[in-house]
């Protein structure tokens, strides 16, 4: 993708904000106990791994002995959370991810956050891009505020919304941040995941099973997976079941931690299926939710999960909505004129259609 707009580039070069001090630092944890250190990691060191993403840091462990990477104020962070829990390991033979996710909320991390993020704002551009992806095989770059923002949200929300037409990056995106979390170990596997919907085809006339005849549908992700990953190790994670490919029927009853999860298409989901999918998503989990409001295939008269939800939630912290417009497309330029085509004739639709009601409502009362 292209870069942002030269303006915002501009702006960010005037402020000259602070750096971040980076600390790398090396903890030992005593008594050296295997049994109480393996609770403390937890299976597949999932426990590690939330504190990781929660508090943006790097932890490697040998041992009792962990080293721990980052800014200074996060990385103080981290180590004390880490002896406190180690301390409940006397205790407790297993540490649930649930008892790691209190803690955090104990400790006030949220708060804590919050407060470096306002001291970092910005720090990072001079080691890091904020608005770049980083995955296996190339670079993503963000392309213009609106981009740059939903990639921000998705590396810092558990749950997040990319609303808007096609062509404007939000699918491409949130697989490319699924593959930098990937990559960087934040979590295990990526989970991709659309309703069976029929849009205008017959799903019972594609031969094989029901996970066989979506797969097509799902064809946009893997073509970005495998332009960001190759095609060879792509093939090897679905193999090895740590890429899932999902119709959403399947999600019912399970619960997914350290997941990066997309669930597309979303505005074919009904209410319900959008309910049921948000209660599946566990601990160390990012789900983002993509969709296009004015391409609903649902049966008349069934509202859309994805335009109920907007007015549910919105007001619910920690989940992010992001609103994509013609302006962030970012295909051939006649696929914003297409937008905008439909668009206006759709509010000259719903104009005549309120005027043939309200032509009706004058004649019953005549």
């Amino acid at each position: 993708m292209s870069d942002p707009d030269p303006g915002s580039r501009h702006a960010s070069a005037e402020e000259s904000p602070p750096r971040v001090v980076p600390l790398n630092t090396t903890l030992s944890l005593e008594p050296n106990d295997s049994h109480r250190l393996a609770a403390l990691c937890g299976p597949y060191d999932q426990n590690l791994k939330h504190l990781e993403k929660r508090l943006n840091v790097h932890i490697r462990n040998r041992g009792n002995r962990f080293q721990i990477s980052g800014g200074e104020r996060r990385v103080r962070a981290a180590s004390a959370l880490l002896q406190q829990l180690y301390l409940e390991t006397a205790e407790n033979a297993v540490i649930e991810p649930d008892m790691v996710h209190l803690f955090l909320q104990e400790a006030g991390v949220d708060a804590l956050l919050a407060d470096i993020a306002r001291d970092e704002a910005g720090s990072e551009s001079g080691d890091r891009d904020p608005t770049v992806v980083r995955t296996g095989r190339k670079l993503v770059k963000a392309r213009g505020g609106n981009q740059a923002a939903y990639v921000e949200a998705v590396r810092s929300h558990d749950i997040n919304f990319g609303i808007g037409p096609a062509g404007t990056g939000k699918t491409y995106l949130a697989v490319a941040c699924a593959v930098e979390a990937l990559e960087s170990h934040r979590v295990s596997r990526i989970i991709l995941v659309r309703p069976a919907v029929e849009a205008g085809e017959k799903l019972g006339f594609l031969p094989g099973d029901l996970a066989q005849k979506i797969d097509p549908y799902l064809r946009p992700l893997y073509d970005a997976l495998y332009e960001m990953m190759g095609t060879e190790r792509v093939n090897k994670s679905i193999e090895r079941n740590v890429i899932e490919v999902a119709p959403l029927a399947y999600m019912r009853g399970r619960t997914l931690n350290n997941a990066f999860i997309i669930l597309d298409e979303s505005q074919n989901t009904t209410i319900e299926q959008m309910k049921m999918f948000l209660t599946r998503i566990g601990f160390g989990s990012t789900a983002v939710i993509t969709g296009d409001i004015t391409q609903i295939d649902l049966p008349r008269g069934q509202e859309s999960g994805l335009v109920n939800v907007r007015q549910v939630l919105r007001d619910v912290e920690g989940i992010h909505f992001t609103h994509f417009t013609s302006r962030d497309v970012v295909r051939h330029p006649l696929v914003q004129k297409v937008v905008d085509a439909y668009a206006a004739w759709q509010v000259r639709g719903d104009r005549r259609d309120g005027a043939r009601d309200s032509h009706k409502d004058g004649q019953h009362g005549t």
